[in-house]
């Protein structure tokens, strides 16, 4: 028979943050140099079209930069969760 021991949590892949940092942080400044690059190359009348592409690329980039540790836990809390009620019976 296998004895079911506690084993102290496994460390989260993204506990120090630094590669997403880094990656957020090089696109953020690449789109914000791209957004004063085509500034300067587009016609008055396309700006708002092309900024507001460029600022939702943006926002999409920090809104997954901010919810990916949630749902790492929450992909962390299920699995032990799963292990607790599988171990239960």
């Amino acid at each position: 028979m296998i004895e079911n021991t506690p084993q102290p949590p496994a460390p989260l892949a993204e506990a120090k943050w630094l590669w997403r940092r880094l990656y957020v942080f090089a696109a953020s400044f690449a789109l914000w140099r791209s957004l004063s690059a085509v500034v300067d190359r587009t016609e008055p009348a396309g700006l708002p079209d092309v900024a507001s592409g460029l600022m939702s690329l943006l926002a999409l980039m920090l809104v997954l930069y901010l919810v990916a540790p949630t749902a790492q836990q929450l992909v962390a809390l299920l699995a032990d969760l799963r292990l607790r009620l599988g171990g239960a019976k």
